[in-house]
């Protein structure tokens, strides 16, 4: 994919400062992190390192990456050398995708306890997955899954979801067999809804009861048990989202189909059109009208709020396994998987390939120096007239 013109640090650049001179009231010092690692992220302030191609010994300086997990520009590396480390993992059966969605609702108290709230949303809808999995009158069988939380819409504003990636069907609760599910049918999502949403508020309740919830501005309504009661009712009279999608092909597109999902950030610089007149217009779909192809147009100001809306609380993991994948029985379960289905699992995990390539021969270019950013600054003799602002974080 060739390197996009327009890039979100360009905006942060622009309007980043005015931003967080008019805002901070309202943000914390994790956004500020986030948007000064954005603006630093392959320039010369973070250092770089010089790469020679094994074939030509054509050298080039490339600058290294801030390493943020809410960069754009850093996930592509990170997502290779994940899904390299999964690609032994999966099973020769095909897999469906389940989508838990948060009610619009629970958006602002969401945002006002991020770490609470996403981490009860990741315990109740795996919970679940699991308890009608293992119901004899739906599959009858322990199941394997993993999540990836995404608290954003294609627009940007807030809307918390987990896609999870599950193969169709489990182990026997004796460990006996395989039990496959159908191949067009995982659980019945209505079942699916009313158990989450019920989990979910119980334990939502029990949250508020141990006063562990923050309630600032408009919420501060909501900080009364009358209150928060009736708010605990009423979302209990809706029907929350859970959606599954149609099981696509096995092992072989499982992680093509997982590259969506698992290192995406808010918004990719591919999708930025233009910055022009403190206005940011960007591309997205419009799901709520068949998925239509549609351009939005913000001041850069509100580009930038939307942005930071998807800043993680420090050390919240976003990709989590469940069940026959959760990390202390993964080893085990994923072997007597593939023994039952035939298949072996490979002790050896295949390294990440994601070297840069030459511009030359197009051989691999491997790291023969590294450089500070004081020598890319002050010594004149490392021009960056060759640098490349290389696609690979080799810091």
């Amino acid at each position: 994919m060739s390197r996009p013109t327009l890039e979100v640090a360009d905006i942060v650049r622009a309007a980043g400062n005015s931003f967080w001179q008019q805002h901070q009231s309202h943000l914390a010092w994790p956004h500020r992190k986030v948007l000064d690692a954005i603006v630093r992220c392959r320039t010369a302030a973070l250092g770089g390192h010089r790469d020679q191609c094994v074939r030509c010994g054509h050298q080039a300086i490339s600058f290294n990456s801030c390493r943020n997990r809410h960069c754009p520009k850093c996930q592509g590396n990170a997502r290779a050398k994940w899904l390299a480390a999964r690609s032994d993992e999966l099973l020769p059966v095909p897999y469906f995708h389940v989508v838990f969605t948060l009610p619009h609702d629970l958006s602002a108290i969401a945002l006002q306890n991020k770490r609470l709230l996403y981490d009860l949303l990741y315990r109740t809808s795996a919970a679940t997955m699991l308890e009608l999995a293992r119901d004899p009158k739906h599959l009858g069988a322990d199941i394997g899954f993993l999540g990836v939380l995404h608290t954003w819409g294609q627009n940007l504003e807030h809307h918390p979801h987990i896609h999870y990636i599950v193969p169709a069907g489990g182990l026997a609760p004796d460990g006996s067999r395989w039990i496959n599910s159908s191949r067009r049918f995982f659980l019945p999502v209505k079942r699916l809804s009313r158990v989450f949403r019920d989990k979910f508020c119980d334990q939502l309740r029990e949250l508020f009861k141990q006063d562990r919830l923050q309630f600032h501005g408009s919420l501060l309504q909501l900080a009364s048990l009358g209150a928060f009661s009736h708010f605990l009712w009423q979302l209990g009279q809706k029907d929350w989202v859970v959606y599954a999608k149609p099981p696509f092909g096995g092992a072989e597109h499982v992680l093509n189909y997982l590259a969506r999902y698992t290192h995406r950030v808010a918004i990719s610089n591919h999708r930025l059109v233009a910055f022009e007149n403190d206005r940011v217009s960007f591309r997205w779909r419009d799901y709520a009208h068949g998925g239509k192809k549609k351009l939005m147009t913000v001041s850069a100001h509100e580009f930038l709020r939307r942005f930071l809306l998807h800043v993680l609380p420090g050390g919240l993991v976003r990709i989590r396994h469940f069940g026959l994948f959760a990390n202390r029985r993964r080893g085990t379960a994923l072997a007597r998987c593939s023994e039952l289905l035939g298949t072996v699992v490979s002790a050896e995990r295949p390294e990440a390939t994601n070297l840069p390539r030459c511009p030359a021969c197009s051989a691999t270019m491997l790291v023969i120096e590294r450089i500070t950013s004081a020598q890319l600054y002050f010594q004149p003799h490392l021009s960056l007239t060759n640098h490349r602002r290389c696609s690979v974080d080799s810091s």
